[in-house]
């Protein structure tokens, strides 16, 4: 019987970021659902419908960071992988101690993305 696709959802506000992002995992056969904010993410209620939740961790508003403890509080134990483009030791800190399964920084090879997924997912 084969597999259903994996559906991952992609917080990112960066419209080409997210955008280029859809389309390499969708190359990849994954099923994407794309946010343009934390809060876009928790109205909708799609933590119930996703494999991996691929999320950018500064963001206006709610910052990544912020969304997966809001999630963690909640009992939700949805597979995170964090990615930025502003990288320090505080910042890879933070993502850890947050629960990550993985932490990649921008701009990121497509085999480091799709990997963590993998490895996220499964």
């Amino acid at each position: 019987m084969p597999m259903q696709p994996k559906t991952i959802a992609i917080v990112d506000d960066d419209a080409s970021m997210l955008k280029g992002i859809e389309r390499l995992l969708g190359a990849y056969g994954f099923i994407t659902k794309a946010f343009t904010s934390a809060e876009a993410f928790l109205n909708l209620e799609a933590a119930a419908s996703v494999d991996c939740l691929l999320l950018d961790i500064h963001l206006s508003g709610m910052s990544g960071i912020e969304l997966r403890r809001h999630l963690s509080a909640s009992g939700c134990r949805l597979p995170v992988i964090f990615m930025t483009a502003f990288d320090d030791e505080a910042t890879r800190a933070k993502a850890q101690q947050a629960g990550c399964v993985a932490y990649l920084h921008k701009p990121f090879v497509a085999n480091l993305l799709i990997g963590a997924i993998e490895k996220a997912a499964l």
